[in-house]
């Protein structure tokens, strides 16, 4: 099959086809007559533009009649051959969302298909972003095209094969608001500009389509966005195999601190704290350290807080059944009293004690449930009991000076359910707008009962410091 020839816009506005009086021109615009043939429920605008002939990302139209990707709009392209082959006349520019109208080729000037540019390109103002935690300014349940209701910020997003270890990530970071809301904001490159870091680009605007209020589904598809986070990672996350969320969750906070100064800041300051790590040799019952000893202690930087479960027991109760045992989050959390001493084996066999230096305002807690041994990976089925409210670091934590009593609150918190290997992972998620939790696990959303978030295995949990809600970081763009 001969390739179709790439035409530019350009050549399309020379070609002796297109209306060149630009009084006729406008007026065609504004009367067209083909515009009831617009079907909506069939566009799906998740994906990159790719001509659906020549597999090109230049010059790319949809039809929005029946929602296929073309390429060109002058004689001989592919788009032109499909308005006259199939009588769909109606065509959009998949970059800067121009309608025209083929073959006759003027452009079309019509508000009716706002909707669609909006679908195509979600965009949202200062005063927009500001109000998506505001009660009663906050976007409410809206419905799609089908019927279906939906939440913003809370939609399902589409499982490729096996990337529901990455959705929960990203929805969990949807809950993070100054982050949330400098991606939202994030200028977008220019005509014929590519972005320099586009694994930021593109979850910016995975976001952006799942806060839309006008979207024409309750869902998203994150194909685009993992699919360059799989080029960008060299294959260490896929689109066809599971992946870890702690691991996903530290390389894309990585890759959002080398996108420019302000998303570094925000990141920097939403999730970075310090832990003074100081080390105890083996032979060495005293904690404190002998004065020559000082250089044992250096205080490094985190991102996250690793915290290991208690073994479950082997032994079956009364029932004959297995006890699932409960630990207390403060009880894990006693790693950082800078007392407790924690063994460790690289680069030398010694123990090492922990203590908090610096708190972060979203505190990011991984509980170490999966290990590898010789043969298999094996799954701690222990409950951490935690609370949603008001966490009190001061209870159980010697603080930093100057931090005060500090209280932290439950924004998110990620669980697995099944096998290692085999099962899958859900995000139980605050709406600070209206204080309900939902579930989000692939494209189903529901609301759940605190009780229910409680008794989840957890593995990944997100913590906002009461207090930083409607203060601190500036996450507008300048």
């Amino acid at each position: 099959m001969k390739r179709a020839r790439e035409v530019t816009d350009d050549e399309a506005a020379r070609s002796a086809d297109v209306v060149t009086a630009t009084e006729d021109a406008s007026s065609l615009g504004y009367q067209c007559p083909y515009l009831d043939t617009v079907n909506r429920s069939r566009l799906d605008l998740d994906f990159e533009p790719r001509c659906s002939v020549t597999l090109s990302p230049l010059h790319v139209y949809a039809c929005l009649v029946c929602g296929a990707f073309f390429q060109g709009r002058g004689p001989g392209s592919v788009a032109y051959t499909h308005s006259l082959e199939a009588q769909h006349y109606v065509f959009m520019n998949a970059r800067d969302g121009r309608v025209f109208c083929l073959p006759d080729g003027y452009e079309v000037h019509d508000r009716s298909l706002d909707d669609i540019r909006h679908v195509l390109h979600p965009r949202y103002t200062h005063e927009q972003v500001a109000q998506l935690d505001a009660p009663g300014h906050a976007p409410g349940w809206c419905r799609g095209l089908d019927g279906g209701e939906y939440l913003p910020g809370l939609v399902g997003l589409n499982n490729l094969k096996a990337t529901d270890y990455a959705a929960v990530i990203v929805h969990a970071l949807n809950r993070v608001a100054p982050l949330r809301n400098a991606l939202l904001l994030r200028p977008h490159p220019g005509p014929g500009e590519s972005d320099a870091f586009p694994v930021v680009a593109r979850l910016a605007e995975l976001m952006r389509r799942m806060w839309n209020n006008k979207a024409f589904k309750g869902h998203v598809s994150p194909h685009e966005a993992l699919r360059c986070v799989q080029h960008a990672s060299g294959g260490k996350f896929k689109l066809d195999s599971q992946g870890d969320p702690a691991e996903f969750l530290a390389w894309l906070l990585d890759a959002l601190r080398k996108d420019g100064q302000h998303m570094r800041t925000v990141t920097e300051e939403c999730f970075q704290g310090a832990v003074r790590v100081t080390a105890v040799p083996p032979n060495n019952d005293a904690v404190q350290q002998p004065a020559d000893k000082a250089s044992t202690s250096s205080v490094m930087p985190f991102t996250l807080l690793s915290l290991e479960l208690p073994p479950p027991s082997l032994f079956p109760d009364a029932l004959e059944k297995n006890i699932i045992p409960q630990v207390p989050l403060q009880q894990l959390l006693s790693k950082f009293d800078g007392v407790t001493r924690m063994p460790v084996l690289r680069p030398a066999p010694g123990f090492r004690t922990y203590t908090l230096e610096k708190l972060p305002r979203f505190l990011v807690l991984h509980f170490k449930r999966f290990s590898r041994n010789a043969f298999f990976v094996e799954k701690n089925p222990t409950i951490v009991t935690f609370p949603l409210k008001h966490l009190h670091l001061h209870e159980c934590l010697p603080l930093p000076p100057g931090v005060g009593q500090a209280t932290y609150n439950l924004v998110a918190s990620i669980c697995h359910e099944g096998k290692p290997g085999e099962g899958t992972y859900k995000a139980h998620l605050l709406h600070v707008a209206d204080g309900q939790w939902y579930e989000s696990h692939d494209l189903m959303v529901h609301d759940v009962l605190p009780q229910q978030v409680a008794l989840s295995e957890a593995l990944l949990q997100v913590y906002e410091r009461v207090g930083d809600e409607m203060a601190g970081i500036d996450s507008t763009y300048t």
